[in-house]
């Protein structure tokens, strides 16, 4: 008997079990920050929504790997795999499954209605929520419904009894599709699923060694986080989580695009061009993107110009000489909406009107006035108009790249004449020019600006960073702090994205040292604490949504440049 590696192992409780290209997972999370007791059918189509409950009938075991997701009681046993992004099979041996409608009550706007298809045979769950259909094929063994064509509080399920083996197929779809094959045997789909992840993890991480444990279980998040494209994201996308951060935001995917760069050049093309394909005329991206919205009530920080840069020297192939000029149109047209709409006329610096603009929503940066010019995002722009500047040049458009570069000139000048007060950077009100100082890394992160940076001032910020690092990594505000929470979002705990950003800035600033503690530290704390949304500074436990793609995908490129770096024996001959 052969055996198949299906995949890392991992619970469920923290990481759904899902495929790449599909919009529903398997996962007890069935809101946010709420677990039911039993797995769950999740859609991701207009929302996040549980559509269908999963009971087996005794209490079981769940374990979980990339590519087969298991309930144990004793020896009895129900598996569950994909049949492509669209499709799970399911199989029982001795334990009954009752698959449910998630909610309780079926109205005209609401809930979720079970009839009986008289054309193929099958039941079928139709949601309100999700606007799909759910189709329960039977492919051995006997099925009962209860409430079929029932409305109102009337529960509606099928049943599978435990008195002999049974499997089915569940299906996502539309509104109608020819019955199903069932041309594959449930062994043949599990090593076909296993086999398809492993192909993507070999691209993604060749260079995985026993030094990088989590990288594995970090291919997978990315790779069962990955949705075909739909709705209002038109190209194939890596949600930020199959949890209830199931969207797309306007800084986030940056480092997902950069991640997939060395293994699937057009997948993270793909990333970094979403945003901009929803760019308004007065060039600013949106706040987010996801199935069936996109927010414009907020932007992010302009960290594209630094993420091009890096994703061109990462591509496994350079972008063609038309996707440069695009991206050249897009980024300039962003950079636009930062000089032209969110500058105070006479002044160079840009400003943010709220904590979510800046990506570090309740930064303690923006406690005493939330419309500010600040030094994260001053360094930003600068590394966005030498981007710029470099890119027009290429293209043979040098008086452009003459104006982004004096601009970036003049904005760096401004940063350090303004903002920097001989022992670190404070940001200043956009109305009265006041100065506001915090504790926030958040005012440390010009250090992204690396060798752009006078050699005392890279050294007072390295210097400051230290404040802030704990055994696990960069705390957003320094664990003695008055205003540090260790649950705070942005007012404690460890980021991916600031980790990746003063890592790298800290490197190209000379100071090797410190960036490879802080490398080392965050890499750690992922393999002890999973792929968390972010991590309480003190304890690294992980926090908030458990599955959260740039923390993987930071990962990822933390732990290829370690193992670029780290000396490898010389064969022998």
């Amino acid at each position: 008997m052969t055996v198949v590696h299906t995949g890392p192992t991992f619970s469920v409780q923290d990481i759904p079990f899902s495929h790449r290209g599909a919009w529903f997972s398997i996962s007890p999370v069935v809101a946010a920050h709420t677990h039911a007791p039993d797995l769950h059918l999740i859609s991701h189509q207009t929302g996040m929504h549980p559509v269908l409950r999963l009971t087996p009938t005794a209490d079981a075991v769940v374990s979980t790997t990339a590519a087969l997701l298991t309930w144990r009681h004793h020896t009895d046993l129900i598996e569950l795999t994909y049949d492509g992004p669209e499709t799970v099979r399911l199989r029982g041996r001795g334990l009954g499954l009752r698959i449910a409608a998630a909610r309780a009550t079926l109205t005209p706007f609401s809930g979720t209605y079970l009839h009986d298809d008289p054309v193929t045979g099958t039941y079928v769950f139709t949601s309100y929520e999700t606007g799909r259909r759910y189709r329960i094929t039977l492919l051995a063994g006997d099925l009962r419904s209860v409430g079929a064509q029932a409305l109102g509080t009337a529960e509606r399920a099928v049943v599978l009894p435990a008195d002999q083996p049974w499997e089915i197929a569940v299906e996502e779809y539309r509104t109608a599709r020819r019955p199903y094959p069932a041309d594959r045997s449930f062994d043949q789909l599990v090593g076909s699923v296993a086999a398809d992840f492993a192909s993507f993890v070999d691209a993604l991480a060749p260079w995985r060694s026993p030094e990088t444990p989590g990288a594995e279980l970090a291919a997978y998040v990315l790779w069962s986080a990955t949705v075909a494209p739909a709705g209002f994201l038109t190209r194939p996308a890596v949600l930020m989580s199959k949890h209830w951060m199931n969207k797309v935001w306007s800084w986030d995917h940056c480092f997902n695009a950069l991640a997939l760069a060395d293994a699937d050049a057009e997948l993270a093309w793909h990333q970094f061009q979403l945003p901009f394909d929803h760019q308004d005329p007065t060039g600013a991206l949106p706040d987010s993107v996801a199935h069936s919205e996109v927010l414009y009530n907020y932007v992010k920080p302009p960290v594209h110009g630094w993420a091009l840069r890096q994703l061109r020297q990462r591509l496994s192939r350079p972008l063609s000489a038309d996707a440069v000029s695009d991206g050249y149109q897009r980024l300039a047209r962003w950079t636009g909406f930062w000089l032209d709409h969110r500058r105070v006329p006479g002044h160079q610096l840009p400003y943010y009107q709220h904590g979510n603009d800046s990506g570090w929503d309740n930064a303690t940066t923006f406690d005493g006035d939330r419309v500010i010019e600040t030094p994260d995002l001053a360094a930003l722009l600068i590394l966005q108009l030498r981007q710029l500047a470099d890119l027009a040049a290429e293209l043979g458009r040098p008086e452009a790249a003459t104006r982004w570069s004096r601009i970036a000139t003049d904005i760096r000048a401004e940063l350090l004449g303004k903002l920097w007060d001989g022992q670190r950077f404070a940001a200043r009100s956009a109305r009265d020019g006041q100065a506001r100082s915090s504790s926030s890394l958040l005012d440390l992160m010009p250090i992204v600006l690396g060798a752009d940076l006078p050699a005392d001032v890279s050294a007072a910020l390295a210097g400051g960073l230290k404040r802030h690092l704990t055994a696990h990594g960069l705390a957003t505000e320094p664990v003695d702090s008055p205003h540090y929470t260790a649950d705070g979002y942005w007012r404690g705990p460890i980021w991916a994205p600031a980790t990746i950003l003063i890592e790298d800035g800290l490197r190209r600033a000379g100071h090797t040292g410190l960036a490879d503690e802080v490398s080392q530290r965050f890499r750690a704390l992922c393999e002890k604490s999973g792929f968390a949304e972010n991590f309480d500074a003190e304890t690294g436990a992980g926090l908030r949504d458990r599955a959260y793609t740039w923390t993987a995908s930071s990962y990822l490129l933390l732990a290829a440049a370690h193992e670029r770096r780290r000396p490898h024996p010389t064969p022998s001959c």
